[in-house]
């Protein structure tokens, strides 16, 4: 027996997509609610008209849906860090606010949205965080407005907050290696864990865990939904050689660029505070490339930048 990657596209809608009960129970489990808060009824809003800018193409919108009071609910998976990624989430969230408003209805017609974001990498690393003498990141973070001077402890027990718009980060790698026993954090396993399973565990709770993975179950589908399974891996395969191949060559950028003042500072050569901005902006190697070979003989940083308009002429 093998189950399908729940992050996979085509797995996700399949599951998360079609099956309201299972999306209200993830729905619950990432943003905590329960008793009265609880999500009792959702119901399915058209992705299409979910606005998307440039930049978020590596970021899929997956399921948008609506509660009884209008709430909106967007879940998305994000497979690959890309630089900026929150700007976009950001900003299809504003969007997702103020586009429910029809033309010149008040703005108390206006509701909530949130968007949860199910990432495969570390969106705020532990060590990153330790470094800067930050507050660790939890696995599962939710986000919303507050008055920034309080007490972290108090935040909680203040009615004061701006909940208009929120979001939750489900940052997977982040999920303990044993199993958990329920809530967010199963799901969180079952999403890294699932390709990994032989047979659903006999002690895995009754419910929409189950569910979903019996969903998953590859031996259940058809030819045509192995053929979209697999088209969407290669997708997402592509992408994460993609990933890989930028940050290589943003990596060789940055090399460059550290070896060029090297060079500068080696002989004595003064970088003035444009300069060195010019250095950093620049994402062409080969232009950086070029202002190596001249640092070595130049005697002044304009003399090596002017190599740009010599090339170009």
């Amino acid at each position: 027996m093998r189950f399908a990657d729940l992050k996979n596209d085509y797995i996700f809608r399949r599951i998360f997509g079609t099956h309201p009960d299972i999306l209200r129970d993830l729905l619950n489990d990432l943003l905590d609610r329960t008793g009265e808060q609880a999500i009792d009824h959702i119901e399915y809003l058209p992705i299409e008209q979910l606005p998307l800018v440039v930049g978020a193409k590596l970021s899929v919108m997956h399921v948008r849906c609506k509660d009884r009071s209008g709430n909106q609910f967007v879940v998305e998976t994000q497979l690959l860090h890309m630089s900026g990624f929150l700007n976009p989430v950001v900003y299809n969230a504003c969007k997702a606010y103020a586009d429910r408003l029809a033309m010149e209805e008040p703005h108390t017609k206006l509701t909530d949205v949130v968007v949860i974001s199910i990432c495969n990498y570390e969106q705020w690393p532990d060590a990153e965080q330790d470094k800067q003498r930050l507050r660790r990141v939890p696995m599962l973070s939710r986000w919303y407005g507050t008055e920034r001077s309080q007490d972290p402890e108090d935040l909680e027990k203040d009615p004061n907050k701006l909940l208009q718009v929120q979001y939750a980060f489900l940052e997977l790698p982040k999920v303990p290696e044993k199993r958990p026993d329920a809530g967010a954090a199963l799901w969180a396993w079952l999403f890294v864990h699932a390709p990994k399973l032989a047979e659903i565990p006999d002690d895995l709770p009754p419910g929409p865990y189950r569910v979903a993975l019996d969903i998953a179950n590859l031996a259940n589908f058809t030819y045509l939904q192995l053929e979209a399974y697999r088209r969407a891996m290669d997708e997402i395969q592509q992408l994460r050689e993609y990933g890989d191949m930028k940050y290589a060559e943003g990596l060789a950028n940055a090399r460059l660029a550290r070896a060029l003042l090297a060079i500068l500072g080696a002989r004595g050569i003064t970088v003035s505070t444009e300069a060195r901005a010019r250095i950093d902006a620049c994402k062409d190697n080969a232009t950086i490339e070029r202002w190596i070979v001249r640092a070595a003989t130049v005697g002044s940083v304009e003399e090596v930048l002017a190599a740009t308009t010599e090339a170009r002429a």
